[in-house]
């Protein structure tokens, strides 16, 4: 198929079945899509439209997003995962704010958190510029169109997805095209149960003709998940606080506030002791596991009623007590809100 006949199909397509209702869609700005696509890195179109939207009505313009404090990014943010998107949102953000939007692919590259496909992305929709795209959707139609066998993220393979992309890329209606391939891949050529019948391209589809399309993209190979083990102190004071600790910039869950995390139950009390903490009473609740991409994290919680006689536990804003009726304010992990919502039920 040639490039032409390939754009044709998928934007007749597009003008019929295509998505033209998200929000970041109107109105199109080099802001509201660069903020669009960083929030869809690994994440579906239905879990970003309501941080989306929570974040235009906070910050409507990079400028106002660039002088917020990284404490209520983060906050937003809490529970879409990946965090360093945020962080580095951010950064970004200021550095747009003094220099403006970048408008070449070198220039976008160069900001934190911006890759090649999220730059071709904010090109060709907010400044209707011809550069191709590979997000994870794109990866799926072309390797399943051209029977591309191999692991995605592998470099050949990458480079040559890069290349087809690059080969069906069109300068005329290159912002509907982007969105166009982007929605294929997220309605039609889906990862599970595909609807091979009503894609505009199952005529020259490879992967099809050969009855291979749930073998593509072909998976990484699998390796064992690790399982990793931690102690969380729920400890709560005589006025129904809970003790936060302020997490590391970089890292799991950088930034935001979290449970005091220990290796051991055995740890419990010289931590109590170590913080001037008199335990009043200790209970150990059910473990529960969180999965993050490369690993699983079984954590112990242990409830501590404790009494601060000094409040020596406070450090240079590293350590609060905070009323967990109000910790949507703050950023918390996702398995640190789901605790506290289960207390509340309580």
């Amino acid at each position: 198929m040639t490039p032409e006949n390939f754009q044709l199909q998928l934007l007749a397509w597009f003008d019929q079945s295509g998505r033209k209702d998200l929000p970041w869609q109107h109105p199109i700005s080099s802001y509201r899509v660069w903020l669009s696509e960083v929030m869809l890195q690994q994440t579906q179109v239905v879990t970003v439209i309501p941080y989306f939207n929570k974040f235009i009505k906070r910050y409507p313009t990079v400028n106002e997003l660039a002088n917020a404090p990284l404490d209520d990014v983060l906050s937003l943010w809490a529970g879409l995962g990946y965090y360093a998107r945020a962080r580095n949102l951010h950064k970004a953000a200021k550095q747009i704010a003094k220099a403006g939007f970048p408008e070449t692919l070198e220039s976008l590259v160069d900001l934190p958190g911006v890759g090649r496909s999220t730059a071709g992305a904010v090109l060709s929709i907010a400044f209707n510029k011809s550069h191709a795209i590979l997000d994870g959707n794109v990866r799926r139609v072309l390797a399943r169109f051209k029977l591309i066998e191999g692991w995605t993220g592998g470099s050949a393979v990458n480079k040559q997805l890069w290349d087809i992309s690059e080969y069906f890329t069109p300068d005329a209606r290159v912002a509907d095209y982007t969105q166009a391939i982007m929605d294929l891949g997220a309605t039609v050529c889906t990862r599970s149960k595909p609807l091979c019948l009503q894609c505009p391209l199952q005529s020259d589809c490879l992967a099809l003709a050969q009855d291979k399309v749930h073998l593509l993209p072909t998976p990484k190979l699998s390796k064992k998940i690790p399982v990793k083990q931690l102690v969380f102190i729920i400890a709560t004071n005589k006025n129904g606080e809970i003790l936060l600790e302020k997490r590391p910039p970089t890292g799991i869950w950088g930034g935001l506030w979290s449970l005091p995390e220990l290796e051991n139950k055995q740890d419990v009390s010289a931590w109590a002791d170590k913080h001037q903490l008199v335990i009043h009473k200790r209970t150990e609740l059910k473990v529960k596991r969180h999965t993050f991409s490369h690993y699983h994290l079984d954590y112990a919680p242990i409830q501590l009623i404790v009494d601060s006689p000094t409040n020596n536990v406070m450090e240079a804003g590293l350590r609060i007590w905070y009323k967990h009726t109000q910790h949507k304010n703050i950023a918390l992990p996702a398995p640190i809100n789901q605790l506290f919502d289960e207390f509340k039920e309580e």
